[in-house]
């Protein structure tokens, strides 16, 4: 966190500093984020969205897919358009 003051606040400028790519920071400080969120509200963090921050930082998921994979959970299985391309 430091490191981001430091940057005022660059993201692009703390990737490379890790020498990392943009969205591994972006999925690192989500996943702070929602983690202080969770810490704030007394509640623990959500598996799902844990183990795929962790996939994406691997390299084994991309962020857009892991966000996708996500929000496909949370509406559920029986939601119109929970999958991609389909028609209504």
């Amino acid at each position: 966190m430091m490191h981001l003051v430091l940057r005022s606040g660059s993201i692009k400028d703390l990737a490379a500093d890790y020498g990392v790519s943009y969205p591994t920071i972006r999925v690192r400080l989500d996943r702070l984020i929602d983690r202080l969120r969770s810490i704030a509200e007394g509640t623990t963090p959500d598996p799902l969205t844990e183990l795929l921050a962790s996939m994406v930082e691997r390299g084994e998921l991309s962020p857009s897919h892991a966000r996708l994979i996500r929000d496909t959970a949370r509406r559920g299985p029986n939601t119109p358009g929970t999958h991609q391309g389909e028609t209504p």
